[in-house]
């Protein structure tokens, strides 16, 4: 015990780097990471097993957002992003295979996506997710881009109660215009669902409303991950000054 706790003072403190991937190695720690976390933590069903890669067709069209432990050379956090230009050659966003995005039609040339968040299971104390969202903003400004949508994933495990009493509590207050408002394809019956049980909203949810985003309409749900899935949009003139600023420094 007592080695264990000498260990743990002299601990190096990890100290980060955030990046873009650069070359398809890089994209590959990223996919490593995302299947560590979807497929063997929450249990994903997802092609990939023996390589034990999370790869789809949009990973060629999207940049990859790192962030990597410099201490240990590890990827401990990542974010798929996909530009407006590169939208359109992979023939849309990932978020429609799950919404109709029709009302978002005319956002579609500056409109950015994101998906695939994680944080690595021992990193996972804010700092990391903090800092994908810094490279995010830097991102969006450097290539002035004014809108970013996701998906913002809620587990199932629980038979969608927690999911339902989420969507159920935030709709009122962050429910964003009707002008924005999409459609499931495949309906989380949620009504269904709301009971009286304690609200364990994932953080990334929380982070994406305290940044000022919209949920755009009801959740859908995704089979193979086993999540509900709100779609987010996040205007950057709503952007909260305070991120603002540590982001940006404005």
């Amino acid at each position: 015990m007592l080695q264990l706790q000498t260990q743990a003072l002299h601990k190096e403190k990890p100290k980060f780097s955030v990046s873009l991937a650069r070359t398809e190695n890089e994209v590959r720690e990223a996919q490593k990471l995302r299947y560590k976390i979807f497929a063997e933590e929450m249990g994903a069903k997802m092609p990939g097993k023996e390589e034990r890669l999370d790869q789809d067709r949009y990973d060629f069209y999207c940049d990859h957002l790192l962030v990597r432990d410099e201490n240990t050379n590890e990827v401990v956090g990542t974010y798929r992003i996909l530009s407006p230009e590169q939208a359109l050659k992979a023939g849309g966003y990932y978020s429609e295979g799950e919404f109709d995005l029709s009302r978002l039609e005319n956002l579609r040339s500056s409109l950015v996506e994101v998906g695939r968040s994680c944080v690595h299971a021992d990193y996972r104390d804010g700092g990391v997710i903090t800092l994908l969202w810094a490279g995010m903003a830097q991102y969006m400004v450097n290539h002035n881009y004014d809108y970013l949508i996701g998906c913002a994933s809620i587990s199932m495990a629980d038979g969608g109660h927690n999911a339902a009493n989420i969507y159920s509590n935030i709709k009122a207050e962050s429910m964003g215009p009707v002008e924005w408002r999409v459609t499931p394809i495949c309906a989380l019956p949620y009504a269904a669902l709301v009971d009286k049980a304690d609200v364990f909203a994932p953080p990334l949810i929380k982070g994406y409303l305290r940044l000022g985003a919209y949920v755009c309409g009801d959740p859908a749900w995704d089979p193979d991950f086993n999540t509900a899935d709100l779609l987010v949009l996040l205007p950057m003139s709503r952007l909260n000054k305070r991120y603002a600023k540590h982001f940006l420094g404005k």
